[in-house]
């Protein structure tokens, strides 16, 4: 009698824990009131549930429902839910916006130290083209700067076209005003150079003359003091 006792109390809790665990999954479910035209199929689609499902949380054997009756019907998301215990091991999503990146400012142009008019500039253009042509952006730059040296300078006249018309003895001072190469359009380099020569950044330490040694018949250019050699061009003062 004592074995048989504790036997049957045994599956006595077994069964109350299993209908505590049922009870715990059957919570998870929504009161619904049937009207005209329901059916267990039908709430099933509705609820993305089985008609199994349905019978069971309302322990029903048949098919059949009533107008006006209140039927449980299960939750898949929240049954899902709480049997999920285990923490989650996906990372978290990042939500964060990515911060927006500085717009690049445009580069600034800098600002002309000398200001002579655009006629002048495409007058020096030309002339540094022809003197020039094939030489370094450097070597182009250095030829603009010897121009704008010179109009500075009191030995020679104060404007740029005075400077690269001037005429010494029978000839120009610059051999393309002679031979007129001067004429021929400037390349987009010899305009840029210009611009960066009127910066007056690098003055070439004031140098007033430049010339090529290989070609220079004047004994008398290559007395003067060298500042530097660019290319194929000397530059003295």
């Amino acid at each position: 009698m004592k074995h048989s006792y504790m036997k049957s109390m045994v599956v006595a809790c077994l069964a109350t824990l299993s209908f505590i665990g049922f009870n715990a999954t059957a919570t998870a479910a929504t009161n619904y009131k049937v009207v005209k035209g329901d059916s267990l199929w039908k709430l099933g689609k509705r609820y993305s549930v089985t008609i199994d499902d349905i019978k069971k949380l309302n322990n029903r054997q048949g098919d059949m429902i009533y107008i006006g009756e209140t039927l449980a019907i299960p939750s898949k998301t929240k049954v899902l839910a709480a049997e999920t215990t285990e923490p989650s091991t996906a990372a978290p999503a990042n939500t964060a916006k990515p911060e927006p990146k500085p717009e690049a400012k445009p580069a600034e142009q800098e600002t002309p130290a000398v200001s002579i008019s655009s006629s002048e500039k495409d007058l020096l253009a030309c002339l540094v083209e022809a003197e020039a042509k094939g030489e370094s952006y450097e070597g182009k730059v250095g030829v603009a700067t010897v121009v704008l040296n010179r109009v500075d300078s009191p030995k020679f006249p104060d404007t740029v076209t005075g400077v690269i018309k001037q005429v010494v003895g029978k000839a120009y001072a610059f051999s393309p005003v002679q031979n007129g190469s001067i004429n021929k359009p400037a390349s987009e380099d010899s305009k840029k150079a210009v611009e960066q020569a009127l910066t007056r950044k690098d003055r070439l330490d004031d140098s007033i003359y430049f010339y090529n040694p290989k070609t220079a018949t004047d004994n008398w250019i290559r007395s003067r003091a060298v500042i530097k050699t660019i290319d194929h061009h000397v530059f003295a003062k």
